[in-house]
């Protein structure tokens, strides 16, 4: 059993935990945990408060370090953890701060139809989707990319199958940075990740990772749901996955990169898994290109399987994706370092602002808003586990000021992988979630074991947190009707 942390936490409010920077040498900022009374005894359960302490000691590291509701153990930063260095002073970029899957991201698909219209072809829907979806460990993609296709893809991302006919010419208008992020060089990747790679493009893979389907249950806020083009039982598919393999790697390589190039620059930190260096570096130049890389990879993965998405939808109803009104409502990045200008103590500062099992939360008026929502701000994509349902909320302005326009991710797990195998040995999970009206399809049933709904925190009380915060609203809470997974 993980040992529990005894540390310093001061109640700030009743959602915001603040871990003093006197707590430990070398903290140059406070560390934020973002949390209800009852959700922080459990946050203290394993070592994750500890590594938003370690955070707080990252050369050029400012405002906070801070942790969501999902917080859990992650590598070197924990999950759920938002840090921001300023570029122009020495700030740095870590690996650990993005994670091994570059860019695991959500897309939300809406359509113009209900739960009555979907129900009577469910069961067909998603052996379909099933067929037509790659998905487990190791699958390969549908189509192989040539080394130049792939190449390509980590530069345009999204825009480039877009563009080789795979998507809707306007799809791109709808993903975080348009799906492609700039500064993207193939020549910082290495050959065994474009090996690991070019046969993953369109692929779910396995995990946490799934595509879902899913019905509108409830509607917050009509104003901002109207917006967004969401209505009350409107059917929407989710897709969670990242950049598979492709990204591992260049996480695995880099790591090894920067803890080398820590001993050259004198840069110390007190956790090895938190290596890293000065952004401006070659390292760390090196690693924001490759980095941006596998973003785009898993932008343009999420694109294909945008694609395979309508095809199935139409092959199963018989009208066009148009007709049925399968559009793009948005796609946002949970694993990813970004440069972004943010107000830090009245200045304007440029800053890499790391998200690691965290989301961009953008507020009205925002530049990096798709036009069509900047009125009321960006849409955050939450979901939660397969037995309870997701969250759209949107960004906030107090987002901007506080946390540099960012919130959870997700639920947040609570039980490891293994612990959650162990628990679930001998149980029918299909059967007891399809007594709860959500039909469910699996490459592995070991998969479905290790993400029984028990191993997340619940979604609800995450989402009440950020919204209790200020940090996003709710819009709509939608129940899942039918789950695929690796």
């Amino acid at each position: 059993m993980a040992e529990v942390w005894n540390g310093p936490l001061r109640k700030l409010d009743d959602w915001r935990w603040i871990i003093p920077r006197e707590y430990k040498k070398g903290m140059l900022v406070e560390g934020i945990i973002y949390a209800s009374e009852r959700m922080i005894q459990a946050i203290r359960k394993d070592q994750a408060p500890e590594q938003v302490a370690n955070v707080a000691c990252l050369p050029g590291i400012v405002g906070r370090s801070m942790a969501m509701p999902d917080i859990h153990w992650g590598y070197g930063f924990p999950i759920g953890g938002v840090a921001g260095t300023d570029v122009e002073e020495g700030g740095v970029i870590s690996p650990g701060g993005v994670g091994f899957d570059i860019n695991c991201g959500v897309r939300l698909l809406k359509t113009q139809l209900t739960e009555d219209d979907v129900k009577p072809y469910l069961e067909k829907l998603v052996t379909v989707l099933f067929r037509n979806i790659p998905s487990g460990v190791g699958s390969e993609g549908k189509i192989s990319f040539s080394l130049q296709d792939l190449k390509k893809a980590m530069v345009e991302g999204a825009q480039f199958v877009i563009k080789k006919g795979f998507g809707f010419p306007h799809d791109g208008e709808y993903i975080e940075e348009r799906g492609a992020l700039r500064g993207a060089d193939p020549e910082m990747v290495s050959a065994k990740a474009m090996e690991r790679g070019k046969d993953q493009v369109g692929t779910l893979g396995s995990g946490n990772h799934f595509l879902e389907i899913e019905v509108v249950e409830r509607v917050f806020r009509p104003d901002i749901a109207a917006v967004f083009g969401l209505f009350s039982r409107q059917v929407l598919i989710m897709i969670h996955t990242g950049s598979r393999g492709f990204g591992h790697q260049i996480c695995t390589d880099y790591l090894e990169k920067m803890q080398s190039a820590m001993g050259r620059y004198g840069i110390k930190v007190p956790d090895r898994q938190l290596s890293c260096a000065s952004f401006d570096s070659p390292e760390g130049q090196a690693y924001f290109a490759a980095m941006a890389c596998a973003a785009n990879f898993a932008w343009a993965n999420r694109q294909l399987i945008t694609h395979w998405v309508r095809e199935s939808f139409e092959e199963v109803f018989g009208r066009s994706a148009h007709h049925l009104g399968i559009e793009v409502l948005y796609d946002v990045a949970h694993n990813i370092a970004k440069i972004e200008e943010h107000v830090v103590e009245g200045k304007k500062r440029k800053l890499c602002v790391h998200r690691k099992g965290a989301t961009r939360a953008f507020g009205a008026g925002e530049e990096g808003v798709p036009e069509v929502y900047r009125q009321v701000g960006q849409p955050v994509l939450i979901p939660g586990d397969m037995g309870t349902g997701s969250y759209i909320l949107v960004g906030t302005e107090l987002a901007m000021q506080e946390t540099f326009g960012s919130t959870c991710h997700g639920a947040g797990r609570m039980m490891s992988r293994s612990e959650a195998d162990r628990v679930s040995r001998g149980r029918d999970i299909p059967s007891e979630l399809l007594r709860k009206g959500i039909l469910v399809i699996a490459e592995s049933k070991a998969t479905l074991r290790e993400e029984i709904p028990e191993a997340y925190k619940d979604v609800g009380e995450v989402v009440k947190v950020v919204e209790e915060a200020g940090i996003s609203k709710r819009v709509i809470y939608a129940r899942p009707i039918a789950v695929i997974k690796g």
